[in-house]
């Protein structure tokens, strides 16, 4: 057999024995047929790579175009601590106004938040960013033509309701829209473009410093209406959130979007079983009135559990003094011996440049590391360089070393805080919450993010005042060591977990922990139901 066998791997068209072995003809069909099995297998596999290819594109200009309306907030941010410097000047505002006009934002912003919550369910997360867009452009050209700080309070005002409506909605569109795998990335991008718009504002302080100061504060509030006209482009692409769909019954519009954002059939079919289950399939369940605000108001041990850690998550993230540094870091270059405004404002682009590298490695590590050791590293290391910044200021005070070591103090700090605190506590935010609390869960804890954001940016002059800066700064750093402390008892990890998975690490207390085994009991419950 073995010889024939090699007779018939041969050219020759007879056996050994003689006997004919067939035609050449059936060797080639069999080849022929090899050939296009191989061809198809390998189409196939093109087609899935380039579907594969074009929803993940899909998915990140939906991400990219629903987180521009946070360029607006970071802008905002970051052009308002070089702006007031002029319009102190052109103005002659007080110190205590300027304070207001500065904090009033996040305090405005947080009306914006709690009402965008209850507004993206009934219109939808889409047409809400819409309306953060527009809201945000008349208060930002107000505050451009204002003669008077009553008029620039009025643009103040309606500026804030916009960021609050943007802040709170972005997050959560893009939890919603993401796959499993890449959610925490993705989800990250609105704090990516915060740090984006915050660089963008001190660049235009820079550049447009040197102007007369009667028109330099107002170009550099008008330069930040154009990113919104972008947002207008993006509602003709962005679909709306599948999960949102699905609780309006428009079922078969929520499969289609869940298509655009998921590789493969098998995985829309038990996203959508997921999502159904997650909302009521229902509506009477959903809508029977035990309203989402007395579900909030006195939850249940689990919803407790997760309102403690989106709300705290928060709250941390302001009370450590972020926007003090953001907002004041020209006062606090001051204090080490920066005296000319050129100097300060480029001293400050060098923190915007910082926070915008870090935010991009937390992106890319979010998904990989998960959310809890990004955490840690996060609040150990802003700790540690808020003690430093008030160590430099109390004891180094005026001269070459004490600036060099408050500018890596401070850089250190917003570094540390965009590789883990400020991202990730938007991603916590946005996915741990059930579907039917989701949004005005989320809209709660941007509540308490812009109320600690506005008690720091409305108090930090007054409080380092009576306490000197440095002082304020040991406060920050305490805050901060408890922050690590949060973290350990009530973040868990969410890394790798469906939104409907999610909710069951809050059964009970010790998944909040967080660990391993907790995470490996939540998938066998789900694989068993």
């Amino acid at each position: 057999m073995g010889l024939v066998g090699v007779q018939e791997n041969g050219n020759g068209e007879m056996g050994l024995s003689g006997i004919s072995l067939g035609s050449k003809n059936k060797y080639k069909r069999m080849d022929s047929e090899f050939t296009e099995d191989d061809y198809e297998v390998s189409h196939n596999h093109h087609h899935q790579q380039e579907k594969s290819n074009s929803t993940i594109k899909f998915v990140y200009a939906c991400a990219i175009f629903a987180s521009l309306n946070n360029v607006l907030l970071g802008y905002d941010v970051g052009v308002m601590s070089g702006a007031i410097i002029f319009i102190q000047e052109d103005l002659k505002i007080t110190e205590i106004q300027e304070e207001v006009l500065v904090g009033c934002l996040s305090i405005i912003s947080l009306f914006g938040s709690l009402a965008g919550g209850r507004t993206s369910d009934v219109i939808g997360r889409k047409w809400t960013m819409a309306l953060a867009a527009i809201v945000f452009q008349s208060g930002a050209a107000v505050m451009t033509l204002a003669s008077s700080f009553q008029i620039l309070m009025i643009g103040r005002l309606l500026a804030g309701l916009g960021i609050g409506f943007g802040v709170m909605i972005a997050p959560v569109y893009i939890a919603e829209i993401s796959p499993t795998t890449s959610r925490g990335f993705l989800t990250s991008f609105p704090e990516v473009f915060i740090n984006l718009g915050i660089l963008l504002g001190y660049v235009s302080n820079y550049a447009f410093s040197g102007l007369p100061v009667h028109i330099s504060w107002r170009i550099m509030l008008a330069v930040g209406i154009l990113p919104s006209v972008f947002i207008g482009f993006a509602l003709f692409i962005i679909p709306e959130s599948p999960r949102w769909l699905v609780m309006q019954n428009r079922v078969e519009e929520a499969r289609s979007v869940l298509l655009k954002t998921n590789e493969n059939e098998t995985e829309v079919e038990e996203r959508l079983a997921e999502i159904q289950l997650a909302a009521g399939t229902s509506n009477g369940e959903k809508y029977e009135e035990k309203a989402v605000w007395r579900e909030l108001l006195t939850p249940s041990p689990k919803v407790r559990r997760m309102l403690v850690t989106g709300f705290g998550i928060q709250c941390f993230q302001q009370m450590t003094g972020i926007d003090a540094l953001v907002y004041y870091s020209p006062e606090i270059f001051k204090e080490v011996g920066i005296e000319d405004n050129s100097k300060l404002l480029a001293a400050t682009i060098a923190v915007g440049v910082t926070k915008t590298i870090f935010i991009l490695v937390a992106m890319f590590l979010i998904d990989r590391l998960g959310r809890k050791p990004l955490l840690f590293m996060s609040t150990i290391g802003m700790t540690i360089c808020l003690f430093s910044l008030g160590l430099t200021l109390s004891l180094l005070g005026k001269g070459q070393v004490g600036i060099g070591l408050a500018i890596l103090s401070v850089c250190g700090n917003v570094a540390f805080f965009s590789v883990g605190m400020g991202p990730i506590c938007w991603v916590l935010t946005s996915e741990i919450f059930p579907l039917r609390l989701r949004a005005q869960a989320a809209a709660l804890g941007a509540v308490g993010n812009r109320v600690c954001s506005g008690l720091v940016a409305m108090s930090f002059l007054s409080v380092s005042r009576a306490i000197t800066v440095a002082g304020t700064f040991f406060i920050f750093s305490a805050i901060s060591a408890l922050s690590v402390a949060f973290v350990y008892a009530f973040v868990p990890e969410t890394k790798g977990k469906s939104l409907e998975q999610i909710e069951l690490l809050f059964q009970n207390e010790h998944g909040l922990k967080g660990g391993e085994e907790e995470l490996g009991d939540v998938e066998h419950l789900v694989q068993k139901e």
